[in-house]
Formats: C-alpha cells, structure tokens, sequence
C-alpha cells in the first residue's frame, strides 16, 4: 500500500522549527568565528621555527581530525557540564548542552580551519614574508598584515565550503538532546505521527541553504585566467 502523504502538520510546527534552525545558526556562527581565531593561531603555530610550538599544533589538530565528530560531542558534553560547575558554581540541573556543544564544534572545527588557513599561508610567495621583515616589521607583523591578508583570497572558498559542512553537522547534536532545526522536525514530525514528510521537509531546507551557499563558494573562486 503506498505511503498516504500528510503535510498539514507543518504549517502549525513553523515556530518550532524556525527556534531550531536559530539552534543551528548559531551554533555555526560561533563555532565558525572562534574555530577561525584558534585555527589561525594554530596554523602559524604550525609554521614557526620553534619545534615545540609545531610539535603542540601537530597534536592537536591530527587528534580532532583523527576522532569522529559525535564522539568530540559526547566527550564535551559529558566534561563541560562539570567544568562550568566547578568554576561558577553552578546549580544542580542547569541547562549547559548549549554551551557544550559551541565548545565542542569550536575545538573541533578549529582543526580543520587549521589546515586550511595553513595552505593559505603557504601559498603566499615566502619572499613576502622577507620584504615585510626588511622593511622593519616584525615577522608576526609581517604575518599579520602581509601574508594573512593575501592568503585570505585563496582559503575564502575553502572556508565558506568547511562552514557548509559545519551547518550540516550541526544535526549532531542530537546527542544531547539539544533541539536544533533536525532534532526539532524529528521530535514534531515523532509525536505527530508524521516523521516522514518533517524530516523531508528538513532536508528540502538543509538543501536549499546548502546549495545557495555552495554556489556563492563558486562564485568566489579565483578564476584561473585572471590570474
């Protein structure tokens, strides 16, 4: 018997739904902004000549890159809980799973920035790195206000298309039973009797921000006639 599509319950669980894709934006808005801070401190840790500093960014990035992304949330939303509690005092039963999940997609993205801003750097002739230092800066000046700003051209698209897989991702967080955009049109579409067309539904809307997104990382891209 052919399955009897009912999509009336979605009108009704457009609020809900919309709380969950602010669940979701946000998550990705500041996982994005400090996984780019720490990713870019880890990347020209990467690069100095103090074996060290290399050896630490090595380990770091190679240990987030190696583990799955829903264990890193486990772990974090098993250990945050009792940091913050420990430092702030916190009341038994509060509700952090938010937090833990911005500290883990945050520790866990940086790792891939990381790389990503490294390739960046390295793709900016290192002679530019010698003429800032010949014209007196230091070289963390130099990096800062000569390499970085013309790597940035290069590793934009690749940023824009780790922040896309950063927003799927984002459904993960079911773990902890936070209510993002997924968890949301699963808990609706579970309690209406209507798992199916909600959980298309929420991959029509994944789709369509997924895919203007994606096309913006086209648009973006040096086109390599121009140089």
């Amino acid at each position: 018997m052919a399955y009897d599509f009912d999509w009336s319950s979605i009108p009704g669980a457009l609020p809900i739904l919309g709380q969950g894709l602010l669940v979701s934006l946000e998550i990705t808005a500041i996982a994005l902004a400090v996984g780019l801070v720490w990713g870019t401190v880890l990347a020209v840790m990467r690069l100095s000549r103090h074996a060290p500093l290399r050896w630490l960014a090595a380990g770091y990035v190679n240990l987030f890159r190696a583990v799955p992304l829903v264990m890193v949330l486990l772990w974090f939303f098993l250990i945050v809980p009792q940091v913050l509690t420990g430092l702030f005092n916190l009341q038994p039963g509060t509700d952090v799973r938010m937090v833990s999940a911005m500290v883990g997609f945050a520790l866990f993205e940086s790792a891939y920035y990381a790389e990503i801003i490294r390739a960046g750097i390295q793709s900016v002739p290192k002679g530019q790195l010698a003429a800032a230092t010949a014209l007196g800066l230091t070289p963390l000046q130099g990096m800062r206000l000569v390499i970085l700003p013309q790597a940035l051209r290069n590793m934009v698209p690749l940023l824009l298309t780790q922040a896309i897989v950063l927003f799927q991702d984002t459904s993960l967080v079911y773990v902890s039973a936070l209510a993002d955009f997924f968890g949301s049109a699963y808990k609706v579409g579970d309690r209406d009797g209507r798992l199916v067309e909600l959980l298309l539904f929420a991959g029509a809307v994944y789709f369509v921000l997924c895919f203007a997104l994606s096309r913006l990382v086209q648009r973006l891209r040096p086109d390599p006639a121009n140089g």
